[in-house]
């Protein structure tokens, strides 16, 4: 058994640790008030110096930001003729919600209290006495601090002690003026989970037991157990600051539960997707939406279903709701479907943002992208030699830039077109280019040695077109699509995003072999804008699927672009059971079979697999990929898939990752093969 002083000690560094979190979070939400995603003049005070973090963290405190405060407000409304109420946070850090509050004149008959470790409110109290724009928002001192009470005016106290100690608690706050038996809101963000979960349930029965006309705010991190959740808890884990309720309470639904069996008579569990898409008009979305250029949606939505809003309510709380229910979700994947095998293949390749297309059989050209440090990613050859995989680098006649997120299409004549995408959500990309390999160069012999027959030349001719009226608007996160019209093939361009449109919704035709974009009659309602969806070739035509809508909602409708006698028309076809809405995925065609692969959803648990839709019967099921192979969290999200070459149904995965939020970047080292056999037998 470890010495007691032992673990003093022990328990003492995994506090300090816990209290580093405090520092990093308030520049974060200064980071994102100095934007303008949320007004709080009083923030700034409680940092040395201003930091610009990257939007995609910015915009994950507003959310946070906004939440706590819609309960905030929420419960301040509710509570308006309650001759007297409080607000206890607990964990408090380097918050501001007093002052902002105080200067809104919101804290009628409200006295807030807020706790913290001892450290962490000595600092606070520091701060507040040596700055005056905080001083001078404290009503006269109603005495000296004293004990645990670090600053103590008629509507604000701040204690440091242990939460985790009720007896302690119970003390203290009854010292410094806390009535037990009056309306009280208790705040909770991302604190109890630092706890050994023994601990943290004792302050929610505590809480309970203590307060009882209480409600509880909380704001935590669930779902551990995915890619993103392994790379979140990891992240902690380095800090030693362990996010132990993900064990016992992984979802909301046991998050919900806990409460209810700690003494809590309601409880309600949104994922910040949820409440954002929900409890925040579109109005404010769009708002946000525009305060910098931003391209993260894979990233956002996963940050966002990994943390969760939390309200519990008792005695004469409870009829007040903070939170609603969510409906149940319209579409879930189906229950208990096979499994699909993963194998990691033996080359290193990474990347988000490439594009990918087949130059031959077997050889798999890759374009564009963003590597590690967000250096734009060189152009390779994947070939395939004897059922194994290996990297050629390229060397193109002119260099296609940095772009990411464009397309690369192949031609049934041979060759490939690249079109689209953008080198910065500011900065999308001009030119139009036809690929080619050199009919003089050759890929080297797996067994070559010979570090100058390594690389492998590609003709690449921009096409020039003479009328720049005619060609279709810039764009990025599009699909580009082979399509057969009297006898011709066409490249069909359809939807995408630029820097002026959320997602776009018009299609244009380029003959390829005129270098000329050209109109063909499309009747029927067109499909609603997207961006990150999928089109594949189908009977002549293309079959859609998917993408973000301009309000960046996962579409799941299936879309077909039919070959007519004078045209084509749209036709929408009806799946059922209906396919789980997502984006950033892949998709193929095999036969009648429409293949989709991995993506981002928003309200299903686990992540995409695989999904067929058999487009003659119109009937889907839903496959789950496993990964207990692949020595590494594989994300299925800006990456690149392709059918092999070989005689049995198979997938090759290139690519993919992001940023995962603060918690560091994940890209794929090495690609992955799927067995599709089960899936289409």
């Amino acid at each position: 058994m470890m010495p007691t002083t032992n673990r003093r000690k022990q328990k003492q560094g995994k506090d300090t640790a816990v209290q580093g979190t405090n520092d990093s979070s308030v520049v974060s939400k200064v980071s994102a008030a100095a934007r303008g995603y949320f007004h709080d003049h009083f923030i700034q005070h409680f940092v040395c110096k201003v930091s610009r973090r990257a939007p995609l963290i910015n915009r994950g405190y507003y959310v946070r930001w906004r939440a706590v405060d819609h309960c905030v407000r929420r419960f301040l409304h509710v509570t308006e003729n309650c001759p007297q109420r409080q607000i206890l946070s607990l964990g408090a850090g380097f918050d501001s919600l007093y002052f902002r509050l105080h200067a809104d004149g919101a804290l009628a008959s409200t006295v807030v209290f807020e706790v913290d470790f001892p450290d962490v409110a000595r600092r606070k109290a520091a701060l507040i006495t040596s700055n005056a724009s905080l001083r001078e928002t404290l009503d006269p001192q109603l005495s000296s601090p004293t004990g645990a009470v670090y600053v103590c005016s008629a509507q604000y106290r701040l204690l440091g002690l242990d939460i985790r100690e009720e007896s302690q608690v119970k003390e203290a706050l009854g010292s410094a003026g806390l009535d037990w038996a009056v309306p009280t809101l208790i705040l909770s963000e991302v604190v109890l989970t630092y706890m050994e979960t023994k601990w943290s349930d004792v302050v929610v029965s505590w809480a309970a037991k203590l307060l009882p006309h209480s409600l509880f705010v909380m704001y935590e991190q669930i779902r551990p157990c995915d890619p993103f959740g392994s790379i979140m808890q990891d992240h902690f884990n380095k800090l030693n600051s362990t996010l132990h309720a993900l064990r016992q309470y992984p979802d909301a639904a046991t998050q919900t539960r806990r409460f209810l069996d700690k003494g809590w008579e309601q409880c309600v569990c949104l994922d910040m997707n949820d409440f954002y898409l929900r409890l925040v008009p579109e109005e404010e979305r769009r708002r946000v939406d525009v305060l910098e250029p931003f391209d993260e949606y894979e990233e956002w939505h996963q940050k966002c279903s990994h943390y969760f809003i939390l309200t519990a309510s008792r005695g004469s709380c409870t009829a007040q709701a903070l939170l609603t229910n969510p409906p149940a979700a319209a579409v879930q994947p189906s229950q208990g479907v096979a499994v699909l095998g993963v194998s990691a293949v033996s080359v290193s390749v990474e990347g988000l943002g490439m594009a990918s297309a087949s130059l031959s059989p077997g050889r798999l050209l890759l374009t564009g992208g963003s590597s590690r440090g967000g250096r734009g990613a060189a152009s390779r050859l994947l070939l395939r030699d004897r059922g194994d995989w290996r990297s050629v680098s390229v060397e193109p006649s002119q260099d296609l830039g940095v772009r990411l997120y464009h397309t690369v299409t192949s031609l049934p004549g041979g060759g490939l077109v690249v079109y689209g995408g953008r080198s910065s959500p500011l900065n999308p990309i001009t030119g139009l280019f036809k690929i080619t390999l050199d009919p003089c160069d050759r890929p080297p012999p797996a067994e070559s040695e010979s570090e100058d027959r390594n690389v492998v030349k590609l003709c690449v001719e921009q096409m020039l077109f003479s009328d720049d009226s005619a060609l279709p608007p810039q764009r990025w996160r599009h699909t580009a699509t082979i399509i057969s019209h009297k006898g011709e093939d066409f490249l069909f361009v359809f939807g995408g995003k630029n820097q002026c449109e959320a997602a776009l919704s018009d299609a244009h035709f380029l003959c390829v072999d005129q270098q000329h974009w050209t109109e063909i009659p499309v009747e029927g309602a067109a499909p609603a804008a997207r961006h990150s969806h999928s089109a594949s070739s189908y009977q002549g035509g293309v079959v859609v699927f998917g993408g973000l809508d301009r309000s960046s909602v996962p579409l799941g409708d299936v879309v077909l672009l039919r070959p007519t006698d004078g045209g084509f028309i749209w036709e929408r076809i009806e799946v059922q059971p209906p396919p789980v809405p997502r984006y950033s995925h892949s998709a193929h065609v095999i036969g009648d079979q429409l293949v989709l692969v991995g993506g981002v959803w928003l309200h299903s648990d686990g992540v995409p697999g695989v999904a067929i839709i058999d487009l003659a019967t119109r009937g889907s099921v839903e496959f789950r990929l496993d990964t207990t192979s692949v020595p590494w969290p594989l994300m299925l999200h800006s990456f690149c898939c392709e059918l092999t070459d070989s005689e049995e149904p198979e997938l090759i995965l290139i690519g993919g990752g992001g940023n995962c939020f603060s918690f560091g970047t994940h890209l794929n080292p090495q690609p992955v093969t799927v067995d599709l056999r089960p899936a289409l037998t």
